[in-house]
């Protein structure tokens, strides 16, 4: 994982559950930050502004959606991947 885009995520999420980054694992999920369905959707807008990206997520029916969301480290990943995505068309 590139740390650049991990930090910066990671950094997203935490000010969202308010934490410190530092407390904020690849493991942990949105849950066990305290991120409630708003949150969630805060951050989403918050990382697609960060990265200029497009985030394919439905806030009315998340597990129907393709960005996974089931802990941070997957939220980096798919960040990543839609980066890359860009990049490439």
């Amino acid at each position: 994982m590139s740390d650049s885009v991990r930090d910066r995520v990671i950094a997203i999420i935490a000010e969202q559950a308010v934490l410190e980054p530092s407390d904020v694992t690849d493991e942990s999920t949105l849950e066990d930050l305290g991120i409630d369905s708003l949150g969630l959707v805060e951050s989403i807008f918050a990382i697609e502004e960060a990265f200029d990206i497009s985030v394919p997520f439905n806030a009315n029916e998340p597990e129907k959606s393709d960005f996974d969301i089931s802990s941070v480290g997957a939220i980096v990943i798919a960040v990543e991947q839609l980066i890359a995505e860009q990049a490439g068309s």
